[in-house]
């Protein structure tokens, strides 16, 4: 199987190298990442300067693309000029951190694998609930044997797969959850600080993501030790609401101040 590997945290990531040396013995990989840490840059792409791609040697031998752009730049790149042919499947991780709820919108893990899914090519976002997991090895066996399956069966196009570990040893897993994308927001804050020109600027924190009575939430599922997995479409459309709509009676008068009758 013809692979394309990449993340958001950066060509030297290690999550990124135990998935390459895990899947090469049985197939084609290739990595192209970005150059440095782009955490939480969502699916944003690069217009305003130059793209350098950087075939680069790395520890153990194996070579891959350092592209100066976003992870989304990573998969446009690769598919349109750096690859000869399209990969059968893309994976984007393994990613520090987990990506659940509404962090899904902001991770540029997440945007790597729905930028594939976007040419039509199967995807997967990996990421493991820890800032320095433990488990990487066990995560990216159970990637390949996915991998695997989604290359037997197929996913349906502009669909791609969210994938969350918690960091644990495969063997005290508490099994698998298909879960669906939560949407409960963080407490968020912004701390009020000085610079030492007495220049007022932002710190933005969050607490811990709230987690719902519902195994069937993706960060639910997470805290009760399961691995999550959910169906991403990109295609955001809503059908429900796009029939009430059409019952609206919208006009064209809507720009027009005459339109209520009256005048001010």
């Amino acid at each position: 199987m013809k692979i394309l590997l990449t993340n958001d945290d950066g060509i030297h990531a290690e999550g990124l190298r135990v998935l390459y040396e895990l899947l090469k013995p049985k197939h084609s990989v290739t990595v192209v990442a970005p150059d440095r840490e782009r955490s939480a840059v969502g699916h944003g792409i690069t217009l305003d300067r130059p793209i350098r791609a950087e075939k680069i040697a790395l520890n153990g031998g194996w070579e891959g693309f350092a592209v100066t752009g976003t992870p989304a730049d990573c998969i446009k790149l690769a598919v349109v000029e750096l690859l000869k042919t399209k990969p059968e499947l893309v994976i984007s991780g393994i990613n520090p951190g987990a990506n659940v709820g509404v962090n899904i919108n902001y991770s540029g893990t997440v945007a790597a694998a729905r930028e594939a899914a976007l040419y039509g090519i199967p995807a997967i976002a990996v990421s493991v609930q820890a800032r320095a997991p433990r488990a990487y090895l066990d995560i990216a066996g159970f990637i390949r044997l996915l991998a695997e399956d989604i290359h037997r069966i197929g996913l349906p196009s502009g669909t791609f797969l969210n994938v969350n570990f918690p960091d644990t040893p495969i063997r005290q897993i508490a099994g698998i959850r298909i879960s669906r994308q939560g949407f409960a927001l963080f407490s968020e804050y912004f701390e009020k600080r000085k610079d030492p020109r007495n220049r007022i600027y932002y710190w933005q924190g969050s607490d811990v993501q709230p987690i719902s009575d519902d195994p069937d939430i993706d960060g639910d599922a997470l805290s009760r030790n399961y691995i999550s997995i959910t169906p991403i479409k990109c295609d955001m459309t809503d059908y429900n609401l796009l029939n009430d709509l059409k019952s609206w009676a919208l006009s064209m008068n809507y720009g027009n101040p005459s339109r209520s009758g009256g005048s001010s």
